[in-house]
């Protein structure tokens, strides 16, 4: 049995500067998010669907830029990673849709709690690519690592979704509001895009602060399993940064476009447990591939290609779904 070699530092086309631009260019978005919804409303879908062409056409741009800067691999590994996280934050949208409803958030503070949920997501992964870093750089055994939790999230994706069970939240379980709640007050209604109003004197919280933080935190499981599955993509630190930033800029307003849709996607689950699988494989395989040089390793392009396959597969097996279900209820009502 070979032994593992020492890794050299993990290699990146980020230096210092384009860090530092992409930092720069991130916060000036969110501040523009944060402008926007300053003045609460409900989002028509004519300005959901314009902001989103606009964070799909960002990522496009994007690729196209590092494909004629520093190549071809780089750009396909960032629009790989880009799809894998885009395709796992739409299910991550339909949970926040019930923590939403769960809470009785009205519609037009919505877009306030899912970007307050985006900012903290952004502050989280970064936390975590950076571990991550940390953690390959101790050894190829870190690849088999995400790969078995990978493989582990996809099997219990899988039967989740076999079960066909109607998934809920129960706000009063949740531990996080709980805490909250035995901490400080929390008034009845809501004040606005106001996280804290003062009640007698005393500093209270209201209902938004405890879907914030319940967004929050559950984008912090959320965050086990993505950061993960884009290292599977590539193991450039910044690339990684890069698709999980562009893939969660985009999901306030893409959350508007999709909220009547979700619902429809049943099939979703089947796709991500396959998505995630494959990655688990391609992990597993890339570590062994580091230890014995004969096993072979899967390429980005190709994971790109079984990445969409799974999400058209799914998208259309839905709809076919979804279309029968509709003729057997007209049958029956006729």
């Amino acid at each position: 049995m070979s032994e593992e070699a020492p890794l050299s530092p993990l290699s990146t086309i980020a230096s210092p500067q384009l860090w530092a631009i992409t930092i720069v260019v991130l916060l000036a978005l969110l501040a523009a998010d944060f402008a926007i919804t300053h003045r609460p409303h409900d989002v028509a879908m004519r300005e959901a669907v314009g902001w989103s062409i606009f964070y799909l056409a960002l990522p496009g741009a994007f690729g196209v830029l590092l494909w004629q800067v520093y190549g071809r691999r780089p750009a396909v590994e960032f629009y790989t990673g880009w799809v894998v996280e885009k395709s796992l934050s739409v299910d991550n949208l339909f949970v926040f849709m019930l923590l939403l409803a769960a809470f009785a958030v009205p519609p037009q503070l919505a877009q306030r709690v899912l970007l307050y949920g985006i900012a903290g997501a952004l502050v989280l992964r970064a936390i975590f690519i950076a571990a991550g870093a940390a953690v390959l750089q101790t050894g190829a055994w870190a690849f088999l690592l995400f790969g078995a939790a990978l493989l582990l999230t996809a099997g219990k994706v899988l039967r989740d979704a076999a079960r066909d069970e109607e998934y809920h939240v129960d706000i009063d379980t949740m531990r996080s509001v709980r805490l909250l709640r035995r901490l400080m007050p929390v008034t009845g209604d809501y004040h606005g895009g106001r996280l804290t109003v003062r009640l007698n004197g005393r500093r209270t919280l209201t209902p938004l602060a405890l879907v914030v933080v319940a967004v929050f935190v559950t984008d912090l499981v959320f965050a086990v399993d993505s950061v993960p599955a884009v290292y599977g993509v590539t193991e450039d630190p910044y690339l990684v940064f890069a698709t999980n930033a562009f893939a969660l800029l985009g999901l306030r307003a893409l959350y508007f476009v999709l909220r009547n849709a979700l619902g429809r996607l049943r099939h979703l689950d089947y796709g991500l447990a396959v998505i995630l699988g494959f990655i688990g494989v391609k992990l597993v395989l890339h570590w062994a591939h580091k230890v014995w040089p004969s096993v072979p390793d899967i390429p980005t392009e190709l994971s790109l290609v079984v990445i969409a396959l799974a999400l058209a597969t799914v998208t259309v097996t839905s709809l076919v779904a979804n279309r029968r279900e509709a003729v057997k209820a007209s049958e029956t009502a006729s």
